[in-house]
């Protein structure tokens, strides 16, 4: 996936990002319960964007060190106003090509990785940041996410699908974990959101940021087009509705 594109998304509408994220902070808060209250002194989160996550992380570990990064400038912009007087490190980076000199015993991300390549690679890279049985817990939407879109596109249009039909299965996702930790833990949520209309749905997709490079080639999303998806929609559902499938994952350092 084209980073850029995605960084630019992101920082495009990081001033309304909050308004349509509330799958994604809701996510954060089953993510934030799942970690549990381990003495964790250092902390290292992965996409940070707007800081939600972020500001749980420091509520429920009032006394740890915090470092979060953010591939968006417009996105450190908002969270540090959000977060100002926590003292937690706010920095602009690529979270595929971090590297610190210091290690920590928490790595965590909430609803970032899905728009890594090689979740893999990434991984292995994080593992070497890690102090011995250090853990990593991390949110990622997984493939079904906007299946009710993705059946709509494809009656329509045939062969085209937004980025979240590519996202990595929980097979895979097993998989790299195993790679990389001792001691591996998926569970598997599901959201579901209706919208009074098609217009609606793919305003939360693109103000969220979630669509990521969005469609593979240029769609203009016309008048007819609408209802044409509109109609798929309502034929087939009954209504416009939308599922996240999210997974909630742990892994142990080896």
């Amino acid at each position: 996936m084209d980073n850029l594109r995605i960084a630019d998304n992101f920082s495009r509408y990081a001033h309304l990002y909050d308004k349509y994220a509330d799958v994604q902070t809701e996510v954060a808060s089953a993510l934030a319960d799942s970690i549990g209250n381990g003495n964790f002194r250092n902390i290292l989160e992965i996409g940070c964007g707007t800081g939600n996550y972020t500001l749980m992380l420091r509520d429920k570990f009032k006394s740890a060190q915090i470092k979060a990064l953010d591939i968006s400038k417009k996105m450190i912009s908002v969270a540090k106003d959000k977060l100002k007087d926590k003292e937690i490190e706010l920095l602009v980076a690529d979270g595929k090509k971090i590297s610190f000199s210091e290690d920590f015993d928490l790595i965590t991300s909430n609803a970032c990785f899905q728009w890594f390549d090689d979740l893999g690679e990434v991984l292995r890279r994080y593992v070497k940041l890690l102090r011995d049985k250090g853990a990593i817990y991390f949110s990622i939407f997984g493939p079904h996410t906007f299946g009710e879109l993705n059946t709509a596109l494809i009656h329509v249009l045939k062969d085209e699908r937004i980025n979240s039909a590519y996202f990595c299965d929980r097979n895979n996702l097993e998989a790299v974990l195993k790679d990389n930790f001792k001691s591996v833990k998926i569970n598997e949520i599901h959201y579901k959101e209706t919208f009074a209309n098609l217009k609606e749905l793919l305003e939360k997709i693109k103000y969220s940021g979630i669509r990521g490079n969005g469609l593979s080639k240029e769609v203009h999303f016309n008048r007819t087009l609408l209802e044409k998806l509109e109609n798929v929609y309502l034929d087939r559902f009954q209504e416009v509705r939308a599922t996240y499938q999210v997974f909630l994952c742990y892994g142990e350092k080896k």
